[in-house]
């Protein structure tokens, strides 16, 4: 079986054989042409050798290091536009000339990174002996002086780059120092005091502190509830009563308001209430006890509002009758209160003082580490510096020790050229291969850009990637007939190619189901065979037994009805509509195929789409759908127009045909996806005209062969 590869190839040569054909003479001709060609003129080459200079005893690293590194000068630095200009200028000799004919070998490393040879290779070809040895010359020369030129750019780029960062460096040393001399000043006596433990013993005294306060504390407060309880009274009674009782003015005024009172009980059991003298003992003792309020408020202070008392007149007298002995009691009371508060105070400023020494000891390790950190930086700026400086001096010490990293290893030796004789024969014979090879390289460009499917596998694959069920592979059918519109049609019952359509029909059926009765026959471009495959479908289908119609939708072109033989009534075209209406007069009957109707196409008309949207022709299919098994709507490609979108609506199911070296990829892709997204019923796709082998009999073979064209594929179906 061919290669699908293979059959691209030849469908691309019989397209394309003259253009590889031209392409293979055109590399003909020009390898005749090297052929005819005389000898060149004799050539000299000039060799030499360069080779790396070992580092000598250098007083200074750097000097060593940039010999080191002139070592790994590239073959662009050697052949630089610099050197090479200098040597044209010197010998006359134009610089791309000199670019052309030089060549430079320089040393390979090996895998541990060390050069395999010191010496690096050079060769210089020129027509004139002389010429070639002293280019060659001038070249070396050169190229050791620009390798010294460089290692004394590296050492002057090393000294003004220190000189450049120095200062800076210094700056930034200085300033590290001044900061770290600022920071032991403000917390340099904190970080002491950690370190000799005098923090710590502050914390502990000053917990001591708080611990003998809180023992007097609790000594005071039982004597302070022992006095309460003698007393009855609290610490701000006790005041007010203290000072109540202390009070002479107070004692007078009660002793004045005792004596009225006194007074009034002796005088009220003879002398009525509103008597003149019971109304002013009375008011004597109202005025008594006006001043004793008033001298209370301002004995305690503060208008009373030092402590909670009541201001009536019981009250006050109740709270100033306090004995010498319960008065010392009341005072050692209110001495004690006093003593507790400021022992209190004392203990709170305590407590205060040590949160902050706390607190202070809790950042002095971030204090070292800061101050560690410090001391870092000015080391590390230190360092840095003290690092430029020795750089810089042994920078300045290798001034007068670089020297060039190469020297001339071996002077230029000049020997002519040998060329072997030129053979026509040879250069013809690589001529033509080369030539086969370009032209058939033509071919297959041309062919794969054309984006056509060029074999039945390609469109195969392609279905299956579209997830398109593959209805039937047609074989090429040629015909007999020799007239344009004639199509290639099995009417014979001894036909092989019916098995063929009998197998298209049935995986229709088994694909599409009972429901499938209208079918609409499309494919994306013309000449793809989807009239034959439509006939032909027919025929298969009427040979089964099937009441069969076929229903030409073509309305753009004309009927191809006469390869039934059957006879379209040429008026037909005047009036489509009234055509399509009358039921007898478009149905006919194909003569040579029982079950087999056509309604041949009016076609060309003048306005297809109205007639293909039109109520006449809708209601043919539809009582076409219910008096036969199969209908068959052929209709124009796609690529012509959109008219079987407008049929689609009255068929069950859509059959898309391809044809390899036909159907256009892209436009398969197109159609298959408006299809299958829109919906519109796509049962599958056939192959037509596949390279398949049809087994004739041998009569009929032999009578095929005389009659069909050998290339028939390339004949353009409906």
């Amino acid at each position: 079986m061919t290669p699908p590869i293979v059959k691209r190839y030849l469908i691309a040569f019989d397209k394309y054989k003259w253009i590889g054909l031209t392409s293979f003479a055109l590399v003909v001709a020009g390898s005749t042409v090297v052929a005819m060609q005389p000898e060149p003129p004799a050539n000299y080459v000039a060799e030499g050798a360069l080779t790396y200079v070992s580092p000598p005893v250098f007083f200074s690293t750097t000097g060593s290091e940039i010999l080191q590194q002139g070592q790994e000068l590239s073959q662009e630095v050697l052949l630089s536009d610099q050197i090479i200009e200098a040597v044209a200028a010197k010998i006359n000799v134009p610089p791309q000339k000199i670019g052309q004919n030089i060549a430079l070998n320089l040393p390979k490393k090996s895998k541990t990174g060390v050069l395999e040879s010191t010496l690096i290779e050079l060769k210089y070809k020129d027509s004139d002996r002389k010429r070639a040895q002293q280019t060659l010359q001038l070249l070396m020369e050169a190229m050791v002086q620009l390798s010294g030129q460089i290692n004394a750019g590296k050492l002057n780029a090393i000294i003004k780059k220190i000189n450049e960062r120095l200062p800076a460096t210094k700056r930034e040393l200085q300033a590290a120092e001044k900061k770290l001399e600022q920071y032991d000043r403000t917390q340099g006596p904190a970080i002491l005091a950690a370190e000799n433990s005098s923090l710590l013993t502050g914390i502990t005294n000053n917990q001591n502190q708080q611990r003998q306060i809180q023992l007097t504390l609790s000594g005071i407060d039982a004597q302070i509830r022992s006095l309460q309880a003698k007393l009855g009274l609290t610490v701000s009674q006790a005041y007010v009563s203290s000072a109540l009782s202390a009070d002479p003015i107070i004692a007078n005024l009660r002793a004045q308001i005792y004596q009225v009172e006194t007074q009034i009980a002796v005088l009220k059991k003879d002398l009525r209430p509103r008597h003149p003298t019971m109304i002013q003992l009375r008011r004597q003792k109202e005025a008594y006890e006006q001043l004793l309020q008033q001298r209370a408020a301002e004995v305690i202070g503060g208008d009373g509002a030092a402590a909670p008392w009541n201001r009536t007149v019981a009250d006050i007298r109740s709270q100033s009758n306090l004995d010498p002995s319960r008065q010392a009691l009341a005072n050692q009371l209110v001495a004690l209160q006093t003593q507790r508060e400021t022992l209190q105070q004392q203990l709170i400023s305590l407590a205060r003082e040590e949160a902050r020494l706390r607190r202070e000891y809790s950042l002095i390790p971030n204090k070292q580490l800061e101050r560690s950190r410090l001391e870092q930086q000015v080391a590390l700026k230190k360092a840095i510096y003290d690092k430029m400086q020795a750089k810089l001096t042994d920078a300045k010490t290798a001034e007068a020790e670089t020297v060039s990293s190469i020297s001339i290893a071996r002077v230029p030796s000049v020997k002519p050229i040998v060329k072997p004789t030129k053979s026509a024969i040879a250069t013809l014979g690589v001529g033509g291969i080369l030539g086969l090879i370009v032209g058939g390289g033509v071919i297959f460009l041309l062919g794969s850009l054309e984006g056509t499917l060029k074999t039945k596998e390609d469109i195969r694959d392609r279905l299956k990637q579209r997830e398109v069920n593959l209805l039937a592979e047609l074989p090429l059918m040629a015909s007999e007939n020799l007239l344009p519109r004639d199509l290639s049609l099995i009417l014979s019952l001894d036909s092989p190619y019916l098995d063929f359509y009998e197998k298209f029909r049935s995986n229709l059926r088994r694909i599409g189901g009972q429901d499938l009765k209208v079918v609409l026959i499309v494919s994306t471009a013309s000449c793809e065979g989807k009239t034959v495959s439509a006939f032909n479908l027919g025929i298969a289908s009427a040979r089964a037994g099937k009441r069969t119609l076929i229903v030409e939708t073509d309305l753009r072109s004309p009927s191809c009805c006469p390869s039934l033989q059957v006879t379209l009534n040429p008026d037909v075209n005047l009036e489509p509509l009234r055509y399509y209406a009358s039921l007898n007069e478009c149905i006919h009957l194909v003569p040579k195929v029982e079950n087999l109707y056509i309604i041949p196409s009016p076609g060309p008309v003048r306005r297809p789409t109205a007639v293909l949207e039109s109520s006449e022709l809708r209601r043919l299919i539809a009582d076409a759908r219910e008096r036969y098994d199969l209908v068959i709507l052929d209709t124009s490609s796609l690529q012509v127009s959109k008219d079987a979108l407008l049929v689609q609506p009255y068929s069950d199911g859509i059959v898309l045909v391809t044809r390899p070296n036909y159907t256009q990829e892209n436009i398969l892709n197109e159609v298959i996806d408006e299809l299958v997204e829109s919906e519109l019923g796509l049962v599958g796709a056939i192959i037509n005209a596949a390279d398949i082998i049809v087994n004739f009999q041998p009569a009929v073979a032999k009578q095929r062969n005389q009659n069909y064209p050998r290339h028939a594929s390339n004949k353009c179906f409906f």
